[in-house]
């Protein structure tokens, strides 16, 4: 490592490859375009894109994300075989900084795999390392479950990769096993043993099983490595990835023992916060690090007493820092157009002026139904306004009827194609019927892998947020809605992602296979 990096820690975003590989949190071609282009504005080092072989939509998507890219390395992964290698760097090429992430199971369980030798193993990553450094002057390398790997076997690949041409080395902590002690021990080991580990930036890519990702890839830092690999709001297989937002902050406000800089816009960091929780299906617990709802809120009287006098008390970082405003101003039904505009502003969120309208609408519709209408309640309109809502199928009318005695009966009227139909189902309860009703209307097999309702405030008149995921034939698209009646959020919700499953089938085309390779397949 060099002295002029040696305070600069690079931020590795894999949210859209490791993060998307969540059961559930795939994401359209659309959104990973979006949140790319989130992640370049607000600083991020490197953006792993995907995994070019796993499906022609991948591919699309790495390779349009690196033809778009501002500022950001485009990284692409790959198994260690050649055709993926080739693959990936078809995609990751147009870049303005491309990268190839190449990488092999090293762990005794996971050489079985593929069922090589350690010489065998050896020869593979020797080759495969230097073909991808023959493509691309950018190229890392991973042993994939590093952490359970004998030491040796560690440092001779590792060697290896280096002397193919590897510029970063990247030490997974593939299934979470590691503690920050270990993990220290570990970076520090490898530069300091391994002939050209002082030439080459040391990274680390933990996950979460036992609680222990930030404090893994802090500790590996403070060893040496200049490398974290993270997503947002912690996504990822499992329990989960290292948290961009909780390394990135606690870098900035602990300086004065972890004196290293990473160049992200912390003021972004909500903002990306909430769209990817929007887009993967996937909510962020209450009082999840930095960008939980209760992350920055305080109800116990001593500490509102503590707020009041001095912010610090109780605050070791400004809401303002993450992209928070400073307070929760709720707006109103006299509110104007103008006060909406500048709520957003303060938000983070910029629209132009017919998504506004959009909103204005929705806003003054809501507000007609609320006594107050909180921050979080608008974040759910432009969240409801993105999704559009006006696809194929929609909702033209919701009448749900509910006895104590015996089964609830909804009575739906839906366009399906510009034509009205009408349904009544009964059901278990106002939800099992309506969605009874809406299959009824537009027969599908789609499987309901998710139904998940979170109140956007608090309060009888609070605003629900009701996620759907549905799976068909390979296939998994979520939808999400808002609104103060959570049967009507729930039926939105439900057709918005049938919605998205015919746009991904009309897209896939006849016969088009919906699997994707799975990276594990080495």
């Amino acid at each position: 490592m060099t002295d002029t990096t040696k305070d600069r820690v690079v931020i590795f975003d894999t949210t859209l490859r490791d993060g998307e590989q969540s059961p559930g949190a795939t994401m359209t071609h659309d959104e990973k375009l979006e949140i790319a282009e989130l992640l370049d504005d607000m600083g991020v080092d490197i953006i792993e894109a995907g995994f070019p072989i796993a499906s022609e939509g991948d591919f699309a998507a790495v390779s349009e994300i690196a033809k778009r890219s501002k500022n950001s390395v485009i990284c692409g992964l790959a198994r260690a075989q050649l055709p993926d290698i080739d693959r990936c760097w078809e995609a990751v090429k147009n870049a303005a900084q491309p990268r190839i992430h190449t990488f092999i199971g090293t762990s005794p369980l996971h050489r079985a795999i593929p069922n090589l030798t350690k010489d065998e193993m050896a020869d593979r990553i020797h080759q495969t390392v230097s073909h991808a450094r023959n493509l691309c002057d950018n190229v890392q390398w991973s042993p994939m479950d590093a952490t359970r790997t004998e030491w040796d076997y560690l440092a001779r690949v590792c060697e290896i990769a280096i002397k193919a041409g590897a510029t970063t080395i990247n030490i997974p902590d593939t299934v979470g096993y590691t503690a920050p002690r270990e993990s220290a021990d570990l970076i520090r080991r490898l530069i300091a043993e391994v002939p050209g580990g002082d030439e080459v930036v040391w990274a680390t890519h933990c996950h979460n099983d036992l609680g222990m990702a930030t404090a893994n890839s802090l500790a590996a830092v403070e060893a040496g490595a200049r490398q974290i690999e993270c997503t947002i709001n912690g996504l990822g297989e499992r329990a989960g990835n290292t948290a961009l937002e909780e390394v990135v902050m606690a870098l900035k406000v602990r300086g004065d023992i972890m004196p290293f800089d990473t160049g992200i816009d912390t003021r972004k960091i909500m903002h990306i916060s909430r769209r990817v929780a929007t887009v993967s299906g996937f909510p962020v617990q209450f009082n999840k690090a930095i960008v939980g709802k209760n992350a920055f809120a305080h109800e116990s009287g001593i500490h509102q007493d503590g707020m009041l006098k001095n912010a610090e008390t109780f605050e070791i970082m400004r809401p303002e820092d993450v992209g928070l405003a400073g307070t929760s101003l709720p707006l109103g039904k006299h509110s104007g157009r103008a006060a909406l505009r500048a709520k957003l502003k303060d938000l983070g969120v910029d629209v132009g002026d017919n998504q506004l309208k959009d909103i204005f609408v929705r806003f003054k519709e809501l507000a007609d139904r609320k006594k107050e209408v909180f921050d979080e309640d608008i974040l759910a309109l432009v969240t409801a306004a993105a999704e559009g809502e006006t696809d194929r199928l929609q909702i033209v009318s919701l009448r749900v009827i509910c006895g104590t005695g015996g089964p609830a009966e909804a009575v739906l009227e839906m366009e399906v194609d510009g034509e009205e139909k009408t349904a009544t189902c009964e059901g278990d309860g106002p939800v099992d019927a309506t969605f009874k009703a809406i299959r009824a209307i537009h027969p599908n097999k789609a499987k309901l892998q998710l139904y998940q309702v979170n109140a956007v405030t608090e309060g009888t008149d609070a605003q629900a947020t009701v996620s759907v995921r549905l799976e068909e034939d390979g296939m998994i698209a979520t939808g999400q809605s808002a609104n103060t009646d959570t049967v009507v959020a729930s039926a939105k919700a439900y057709v918005n992602a049938l919605n998205r499953l015919l746009v991904r089938r009309e897209k896939a085309g006849p016969g088009a296979d919906a699997r994707e390779v799975s990276y594990k397949d080495v």
